[in-house]
């Protein structure tokens, strides 16, 4: 089921409506990474007893715009060595890919009753596209991402800025993996790739008509997990920000850039920070989906409008909280953490959700199921367990020998 605003043909009040959803959501986008920028910087504060941003505007509201604006009008830099081109390049490669990725979620709409809304006489989606391969391009564009800072570190022409973008590489890679796992889980309690339905799969009374039937529950909150520390290593945020590690990399990959072009950066990072939350919100949390009541118009609008907001600023918290409380992991941790323990326990568990699908369709026994899957996840920790120390005791016999 696609967008029904396109089932009858394109015509000028079709066109006019679509251009009207892109400029709300890339306002909306900008918006929300303003307010993110404002929000980091207060709550972060508050955690340190300190005052945060409290000239430009009420409360500092307006800081992150006086911060805007004088980088926009600052001298921009262009190395000796630089690749002109790519130096150039790069930053709108950072940024671009988050505004495409956040043009899939489903911000509004009463999912009990179609979630659709009606817009100049015409029903819609209240989201910029639904395509029916929803999930992928959010990981296509995701590793599309990368491309920004791997660029950016190789063309400054500085050892520093390449060593950032090399690490980049190496993260994305690692925790790309673990990302995907996760929302295979997604995907196959859901049996679709169309954002749209699984949000409108997770509306609904729930179990026992208590509990949400939100993808948290329904995929045993492991995927979840999974896809919030992977999500955090994407973004590059704290405490896996290893590639703009201050103390050893001077800036990180942006050490060349200056004026709007490191805006540009900085802007990247806190509107991938808000896509992947509102992502985080619509494939585990029910999206816009949550008790409504009133008129038409309220049920429609305002509520949707309103849980999805409420969710988002739950993980907008929770990305804040980490950077506010967890050290920098060093670079084997991040490696170890990413290939021996995300990837494994993200395919363990994906390959759990399947046999209990299996189980349930062709009719067998749900308590041999069980323990047949707990032998197997027994065995197969236990040889993970035998392999990595086997590995260990190798690294620490060849570290001998070359001593």
């Amino acid at each position: 089921m696609g967008d029904p605003l396109y089932a009858g043909g394109v015509g000028l009040t079709v066109v006019l409506v679509t251009l009207l959803k892109v400029l709300v959501t890339f306002v909306l986008l900008l918006v929300a990474t303003m307010f993110m920028v404002w929000f980091e910087r207060k709550i972060v504060a508050d955690m340190q007893h300190r005052i945060g941003p409290n000239r430009a505007g009420p409360w500092g509201l307006l800081q992150t715009l006086a911060d805007g604006t004088k980088l926009f009008f600052k001298e921009d830099l262009l190395p000796d060595r630089a690749d002109r081109i790519v130096f150039r390049l790069a930053p709108v490669l950072a940024v671009v890919p988050a505004f495409l990725a956040f043009a899939i979620v489903p911000i509004g709409g009463n999912f009990a009753e179609g979630g659709t809304v009606s817009m100049f006489g015409r029903e819609t989606f209240l989201q910029l596209a639904d395509p029916p391969v929803g999930v992928l391009f959010f990981l296509a564009m995701s590793g599309i991402g990368v491309y920004g800072v791997m660029l950016a570190g190789w063309s400054s022409g500085s050892k520093y800025p390449l060593l950032g973008g090399v690490r980049a590489t190496a993260q994305i890679v690692s925790y790309e993996a673990a990302l995907g796992l996760s929302l295979a889980s997604v995907i196959l309690v859901n049996g679709t790739l169309s954002t749209h339905q699984i949000v409108a799969e997770q509306a609904g009374a729930g179990f026992g008509g208590i509990i949400p039937n939100w993808n948290l529950v329904v995929t045993g909150v492991v995927p979840a997990i999974i896809f919030l520390i992977a999500g955090t290593a994407e973004l590059n945020r704290p405490p896996f920000d290893l590639v703009e590690a201050e103390q050893e990399l001077v800036g990180g990959f942006n050490t060349e850039y200056s004026s709007i072009r490191f805006a540009l950066f900085f802007l990247a990072e806190f509107m991938n920070t808000v896509t992947m939350s509102a992502l985080v919100v619509t494939l585990f949390l029910g999206g816009p989906s949550g008790p409504v009541w009133g008129p038409e118009p309220v049920r429609t609008w305002f509520f949707p409008i309103f849980w999805f907001l409420l969710k988002l600023v739950v993980f907008l918290f929770v990305f804040v909280w980490f950077r506010g409380t967890l050290p920098r992991l060093r670079y084997d941790q991040l490696m170890d953490l990413g290939w021996k323990a995300l990837i494994p326990l993200a395919l363990g568990w994906f390959l759990l959700l399947g046999a209990v699908r299996v189980a349930r369709n062709e009719g067998w026994n749900l308590v041999v199921t069980f323990g047949a899957i707990t032998v197997v996840v027994v065995v197969a920790v236990t040889l993970l367990n035998l392999s990595l120390r086997a590995a260990q005791r190798q690294r620490l016999a060849d570290a001998e020998v070359n001593a």
